[in-house]
């Protein structure tokens, strides 16, 4: 994958990934918040942030000492 491709895909990530955690701090606000769909959100936001390590990593060189 070209880098130039892997930096946008890794923009989109992090646009989701913060738009996910606004979204989880309006529903924990709510007096009763819906576990499940919490949960839910929870680990979408983790494979998110598991997917924007990966790309970050494959962009770095790898260096032989």
């Amino acid at each position: 994958m070209e880098a130039a491709s892997v930096r946008d895909r890794i923009a989109c990530l992090q646009t989701e990934h913060r738009t996910l955690d606004e979204t989880i701090l309006k529903k924990i606000r709510n007096a009763q918040p819906d576990q499940i769909e919490l949960q839910r959100l929870k680990k979408r936001k983790l494979q998110l942030k598991d997917q924007i390590a990966a790309l970050q990593a494959s962009l770095v060189p790898d260096i032989s000492a």
